[in-house]
């Protein structure tokens, strides 16, 4: 699989779309055309990382890199609230996607998911709270395996998870799936019961959007 040139599209389309943010213009695709508001189903994986019940009446899959500021942004300010309304009682659950923005994403998404369960989110959680310290690090790969210890992994399995050839290709994968089947440009993104929202809301601006979507309950 091509790597660079995967992560590098990300890397284009991402910048395209924030500059569109910060000169107030609407968010564009890489062809132009202003965003699609609807994309179709998303794509199920036996692999998917959620939370919350799975006959839950809203879908929420987010979009994110692990290196991506206003994804930790949302992670800090926005997901708790959502936790802990909207999935805890059962309106909605979550589905997470890495959508990795560099090498460096790609690498700590691959060691992510080399832990289980609560395990997955708990990392994703750390990584977020402290991608200040170890994205911008001298030696990020080092500040990541600190992390790792932090989160009771052995070195040797983070030198196997960090370099999982299989793993790294599965990632960009559904990477590439993403952009084909959600038109998926930056991060953070969410397609909600078939709707495509992006950048960091807040949480009242979420719950809005929640709020008007329509479902089978």
């Amino acid at each position: 699989m091509e790597r660079r040139k995967i992560l590098t599209g990300s890397v284009a389309v991402a910048g395209l779309s924030a500059a569109a943010s910060l000169l107030g213009a609407p968010t564009v695709s890489a062809a132009g055309a202003a965003r699609p508001q609807l994309a179709q189903s998303f794509k199920t994986y036996e692999d998917d990382r959620s939370l919350g019940m799975a006959n839950a009446p809203i879908t929420i899959v987010e979009f994110a890199s692990l290196t991506c500021p206003h994804c930790a942004t949302f992670h800090a300010e926005t997901f708790p609230q959502l936790k802990d309304s909207w999935i805890a009682d059962g309106r909605a659950r979550m589905v997470f996607r890495h959508y990795p923005l560099d090498a460096l994403a790609l690498r700590a998404s691959a060691v992510s998911e080399c832990f289980d369960g609560d395990r997955f989110f708990g990392f994703i959680d750390l990584l977020f709270k402290t991608q200040a310290q170890w994205s911008r690090s001298d030696d990020p790969l080092n500040a990541l395996r600190g992390l790792s210890r932090q989160a009771g992994m052995s070195d040797e399995t983070f030198d196997s998870c960090v370099n999982d050839e299989a793993t790294l290709d599965r990632i960009l994968q559904k990477v590439v799936d993403a952009r084909n089947d959600h038109q998926i440009q930056s991060t953070p993104s969410f397609v909600i019961n078939g709707r495509k929202v992006e950048g960091a809301r807040s949480f009242d601006e979420l719950q809005d959007v929640l709020e008007a979507v329509p479902t089978n309950s």
